[in-house]
């Protein structure tokens, strides 16, 4: 149970984690603990277009915040405001009247689930840093191990008076109360975690002498998520033993690995009890919010899939042997599904493919931006007017991962309809992984050995004047390149570069053409026509006088020749 804190603290930053503007401790530990996971398996694969300084960036505002959120050793903010009245209010963040209450675990209030899982995110996180920021991995890891010791101190206390030692809050949507976990599935994966992250044996031990009390060679699921980690446990066990890290444990992490498999192949269909799918193929959990369960399963299966591979081994189901690939093959299946290959041909990730929600729940997606409308937006009248206006969101949540369909592969875009239309921050977590997996090919994997991350870092270099194609007059377009980071990869030292296209001219630019020569790598921000130049994006039609706008690419080469091709001057 959390106590309400009725003192001042400081918890600016984290995340909400879905439409409302509520930040429980819970499931967003578990999203940093995912964006993490994602990273460490896929770290190369995320430097190599471009994307791995983003994810850690991600990663680090959620792990600043969680230490925020323990000020000391037997303290931890698991929430900050509250669902009820929250719920009751359809306000933009930057108007919030809501309660802004904190409530935290102690010595007296216990939460051994919110403990266990913000000592996974922190130990997780301190493995991302290691090489980019030692100083600041090491702040994590002591953290974590504080956090941790401290859930168990807790733990002795409650268990000592039989008064329980799941986390309860005013608000009872994010609490891990599920029959199947409890707190004890957090106990064993903030142990998996910290083994990961410090090689301590003790660690290790405490998964082999524990899995069986705390459930973990016991139960075989079907689900893994925020709430029940038990086949994520089972999982890193599986790798630790293909791993030969196991030693004397060797027995009981065998009976963990055998629940793994058991995991992987009810989602395949291949086992003697089977996940539940829709018509088109996606697996089907419950209508609330389906699609949490299908990122976090099929990123179990990509990570299974590698760690097969490494082995040498192939997966066991009760129907026979299963190759490697096929558990590749079925999540990227999922993934396909949910940008769109679906009977509805909807993708689930808003501002993705042609057909997407368009009206999400959440408050501020749906509510017009304080730079548009700074009139302030109360909390009932947000209903009145935005809420239940039957129109497009104002501002585009791009990326974001809402519900999904229900068991049928129906949908229905409306933004009341927060079961399928809410998004949340940890059905985006596991994908970061999956998406950098299959964007990487299959080449040089070896998932069983100590994975260096990449480093994004910045490289000391000067902006330059690109050329400019003179024209007969005086060009009224400024070009400006610089190179923003450098990573190696592979062997290769890849960079990103940023252009900066400037209208000096007193009038607006139009059909604006730019020539682009030796490039070897991805662009963004600019649209490629049939000829091969590029043009504004998609969302600019023009460049007003006085403007700018940035381009980035990425490629092991100097910065690409770029210049202007033609415009018109409006």
């Amino acid at each position: 149970m959390m106590a309400k804190s009725m003192g001042w603290v400081d918890l600016v930053g984290g995340y909400y984690d879905a439409g409302d503007n509520v930040k429980f401790g819970l499931p967003m530990a578990f999203t940093v603990t995912m964006m993490s996971w994602s990273i460490i398996e896929y770290g190369s694969q995320m430097g190599s277009s471009g994307e791995l300084s983003h994810a850690m960036d991600a990663v680090k505002w959620g792990t600043d915040y969680l230490m925020k959120a323990h000020p000391q050793p037997h303290v931890l903010y698991g929430e900050v405001g509250d669902g009820n009245t929250d719920h009751y209010c359809w306000q933009r963040p930057e108007d919030m009247t809501t309660s802004r209450y904190t409530y935290r675990i102690d010595q007296n209030n216990p939460g051994s689930d919110l403990a266990g899982e913000t000592a996974a995110a922190m130990a997780a996180a301190s493995i991302v840093f290691h090489r980019s920021n030692p100083a600041y991995s090491k702040k994590l890891l002591t953290h974590a191990y504080q956090v941790r010791l401290a859930s168990f101190t807790i733990l002795y206390s409650i268990l000592r008076t039989n008064t329980g030692a799941n986390m309860t809050v005013a608000s009872p949507w994010h609490r891990s109360t599920t029959d199947l976990s409890g707190y004890a599935d957090e106990l064993l994966w903030a142990a998996a975690w910290m083994y990961k992250a410090t090689n301590n044996e003790y660690y290790l031990d405490y998964l082999g002498k524990n899995g069986d009390a705390l459930g973990g060679t016991g139960w075989a699921m079907t689900e893994f998520g925020w709430d029940v980690k038990y086949a994520g446990v089972q999982t890193l066990v599986a790798k630790f033993l293909m791993g030969g890290k196991a030693g004397s444990n060797a027995p009981v992490f065998v009976k963990y690995q055998e629940k793994a498999e058991f995991f992987m192949c009810s989602c395949l269909g291949k086992s003697s009890q089977n996940v539940q799918k829709t018509p088109g193929g996606l697996i089907y959990k419950q209508r609330w919010n389906n699609l949490q369960f299908v990122t976090s399963a099929s990123f179990l299966l990509t990570v299974y899939s590698d760690y097969l591979t490494s082995a040498r081994k192939n997966l066991h189901c009760s129907s026979g042997s299963v190759a490697p690939s096929e558990l590749l093959a079925f999540a990227k299946s999922q993934v396909d599904y949910i940008l769109g290959d679906n009977p509805r041909a909807t993708s689930y990730m808003v501002g993705y493919g042609n057909n997407y929600p368009k009206q999400v729940h959440h408050r501020g997606s749906s509510i017009v931006s304080v730079k548009v409308g700074p009139s302030f937006v109360s909390c009932r009248g947000g209903y009145a007017t935005w809420f239940s206006r039957k129109a497009s969101d104002p501002n585009l949540l791009t990326g974001a991962i809402v519900g999904g369909p229900d068991a049928y592969d129906n949908f229905a875009d409306h933004r009341d309809n927060y079961e399928q239309t809410e998004p949340a921050t940890y059905n985006n977590a596991p994908l970061l992984g999956i998406l950098a997996r299959l964007h990487g090919g299959h080449g040089g994997y070896n998932q069983l050995l100590p994975v260096e991350i990449p480093v994004a870092k910045p490289i000391a270099v000067q902006p330059q004047p690109n050329p400019v194609k003179e024209t007969p007059f005086e060009a009224p377009i400024a070009i400006e390149q610089k190179t923003t980071s450098s990573w190696v990869a592979n062997g290769k030292t890849y960079y990103r570069y940023s252009a900066i296209v400037t209208n000096k001219s007193g009038k607006i630019i139009k059909n604006l053409n730019i020539s682009v020569s030796k490039l070897y790598g991805p662009l963004w921000g600019l649209t490629k026509s049939p000829s091969g130049s590029y043009g504004f994006p998609t969302w600019v039609s023009s460049l007003a006088a006085g403007k700018s706008m940035e381009f980035v690419y990425i490629h092991s080469a100097s910065p690409a020749e770029v210049s202007i091709s033609s415009y018109t001057l409006a």
